[in-house]
């Protein structure tokens, strides 16, 4: 990056005309990763982005730029790009997210949105992109009451995100991006270090850190606070496995009760899951009735065959009392399906 353009970032970071920003995007603002010395290794430290390189986007150039970055400037024209090509290691936790949120929503009986990596923006006062910052995921846990969202999440204008997930796959969370999330008012944010993790940079140890906006700012919690019950510990486990476990599986159903018992919905409120739960109660009436009807006709030596399942939608329309009668009468098993075919 050409020096005058390193010069005008660092005008920027120190206000208009030179004016502090409050300690905005020192160490004093961003407690949980301080400051460190700029290197040649990482120009992006100095600046709140370690682990990216700087790239010029043009005003003009943004509204159709389809490439990642984390954090886009229209004073500077300079967005920061992670340095690291895009993998696996970093796109899977966000689409396991989404999938843990499904079965979340399917157990609340009410929808969760997932938008994935998606632009949050904020215009100027001539109605153009003036920030644009990029979230690795972003959720809503009342997608129906929110307001039609367009191309990006706009600032200022848009219903903000329940829940935003930040993927550290590489170095320390870009903490410029930290102290962006806190000043625009995100309610929760997720930052995840992934058990498998890029194998150029420094290994940190992996979990999930959740910070809540409280009066003073961000502050660290065991547990969130969108999703009841659902801890950090809890998180990570479950976006890090290759296929859920029991004990997340248990998990996913303990929080979608509690969201589900503070909006008084259920799992039958789910469509797909009232369709399941009510095939699968028809599912065991039927297996019982076979079970019985098999018992019953074996103490008359009446053998059964395929024949009998195949017509359990039948049996299963049939009361009781009818069944058993048509069981201690009949013959053999056609005379007993030919009888409750009339019953039916």
């Amino acid at each position: 990056m050409a020096e005058a353009t390193v010069d005008r970032l660092a005008n920027r970071r120190a206000g208009d005309g030179g004016k502090p920003l409050a300690g905005r995007w020192s160490n004093q603002a961003d407690p949980w990763v301080p400051y460190e010395t700029p290197s040649a290794d990482d120009v992006g430290v100095a600046y709140g982005f370690p682990g990216c390189r700087p790239i010029r986007i043009t005003r003009e150039e943004i509204t159709d730029y389809e490439g990642r970055f984390e954090y886009w400037d229209a004073d500077t024209e300079i967005a920061w790009q992670v340095c690291e090509p895009t993998s696996v290691y970093h796109e899977l936790p966000g689409r396991r997210l989404a999938r843990l949120t499904e079965r979340i929503a399917a157990a609340r009986g009410a929808p969760i949105e997932s938008y994935g990596s998606g632009d949050l923006m904020v215009r100027d006062v001539e109605g153009r992109a003036r920030i644009i910052q990029q979230a690795d995921d972003v959720l809503y846990l009342h997608p129906a009451k929110v307001r039609k969202l367009g191309h990006a999440i706009e600032v200022g204008h848009d219903d903000l995100p329940d829940v935003v997930l930040e993927v550290d796959l590489t170095t320390d969370v870009r903490y410029r991006k930290m102290g962006t999330y806190e000043e625009w008012g995100f309610r929760e944010l997720w930052v995840e270090i992934p058990e498998n993790r890029a194998p150029s940079r420094p290994n940190r140890n992996p979990g999930v850190t959740i910070r809540v906006l409280g009066p003073h700012g961000y502050e660290e919690t065991r547990e969130s606070l969108a999703f009841p019950t659902w801890t950090a510990d809890e998180i990570h486990a479950a976006l890090n496995e290759d296929a859920l476990s029991a004990s997340t599986v248990a998990v996913l159903r303990r929080v979608g009760r509690a969201l589900g018992e503070q909006g008084g919905t259920g799992t039958d409120d789910d469509p797909f899951m009232r369709v399941e739960r009510e095939q699968s109660r028809r599912d065991g009436v039927e297996t019982t009735r076979l079970e019985m009807l098999t018992e019953a006709l074996a103490t008359r030596d009446i053998a059964t065959s395929k024949r009998l399942g195949e017509h359990a939608s039948a049996i299963v329309a049939v009361p009781v009392p009818a069944l058993m009668r048509a069981a201690f009468a009949c013959r053999d098993e056609a005379d007993f399906l030919r009888r409750i075919e009339a019953a039916t």
